[in-house]
């Protein structure tokens, strides 16, 4: 069984998921600047007048997607998670993770399917 993972991480923790996802051999991800909001509610503005404006507003976000083996996940998850807060307890704002099961991956080059699609080809 393989499982899709995608995490919304904060945009200046986008290098630091990607190098731990990497050196527990998780090469195959992508992401996408993203704007959305959470628990988070927006920004907080000072103007030039000293007067806080909250701006409900999107807030920039990275999606990360990757497809994972079950055996993986746990692996994966917990990479993320840590590699991803902005501080030891982490803060509002640092991102959430969803999970979902994959009934079937296939690499159009070749045609191989499920964990043979995720695996590096060896005519690649």
């Amino acid at each position: 069984m393989m499982v899709k993972i995608e995490a919304i991480v904060r945009p200046e923790k986008v290098n630091d998921v990607t190098t731990a996802l990497e050196s527990i051999g998780c090469g195959g991800f992508h992401f996408v600047n993203v704007t959305g909001q959470g628990q988070q509610r927006g920004i907080e503005v000072f103007t030039g007048r000293g007067a806080a404006l909250t701006h409900r507003s999107s807030l920039p976000k990275t999606l990360l997607v990757t497809v994972v083996p079950e055996e993986q996940k746990e692996q994966v998850l917990e990479t993320i998670i840590t590699s991803a807060r902005s501080s030891e307890e982490g803060t509002v704002g640092d991102g959430k993770i969803f999970v979902s099961a994959i009934a079937e991956v296939i690499r159009v080059r070749t045609g191989e399917r499920d964990l043979a699609a995720l695996t590096a080809s060896e005519d690649a």
